[in-house]
């Protein structure tokens, strides 16, 4: 119920970003999270999709200790605030990608993007917000990397059945190839 609400909500950016203090703690002021993939970079991304995650947080279907303490009533009492805070995150800039991968599997990495998630990605991973799709280009390779195989192992309950099914044959040094072929993209 609470992410209908906070969908349906008239949104107020202005508002969100005196909210978005507590989340510029670890995501940055400027959204960019950290290179190291620790922390994603939110800047961007579709307001629907930054309040489908923090919803799925507050209901245990995406998991992170940090995350689910940030999105819990105490910092966002309700619908409105994650409608908000989602919104300003969103009309923040994305800045050029500094978390990219090492190369070794960029070309393969780009093969598989293009053979198994472009048909709903697009082949330059962009969003689509109103498909709930995030923004994948220019994200931090080792981020990426580590919800390709959290995904594939079953550790991200939010994403369809159709995921795991596609990442399961993913190797290790696949997932790092595909990571940072999408972290390469502007």
């Amino acid at each position: 119920a609470e992410l209908k609400a906070a969908l349906a909500a008239r949104h107020d950016a202005a508002r969100g970003k005196s909210l978005y203090g507590t989340c510029a703690a670890c995501h940055g002021a400027d959204g960019g999270g950290v290179a190291d993939g620790s922390i994603p970079a939110i800047a961007g991304q579709p307001q629907r999709v930054l309040v489908k995650q923090l919803a799925d947080f507050r209901r245990s279907e995406r998991l992170d200790v940090r995350m689910e303490h940030f999105a819990d009533r105490r910092h966002l009492e309700g619908a409105q605030d994650i409608a908000d805070v989602a919104a300003y995150a969103a009309s923040l800039t994305r800045t050029t990608p500094t978390g990219i991968g090492d190369g070794r599997g960029l070309a393969a990495g780009g093969r598989l993007w293009i053979g198994r998630c472009a048909a709903c990605h697009g082949a330059t991973g962009q969003p689509d917000a109103a498909r709930a799709l995030p923004r994948l280009a220019g994200q931090h390779a080792a981020y990426l990397e580590r919800q390709l195989l959290d995904a594939a192992a079953g550790r991200r309950p939010n994403m369809a059945g159709a995921h795991r099914t596609v990442l399961r044959s993913l190797t290790p040094e696949d997932a790092a190839g595909v990571a940072d072929y999408l972290s390469r993209m502007k």
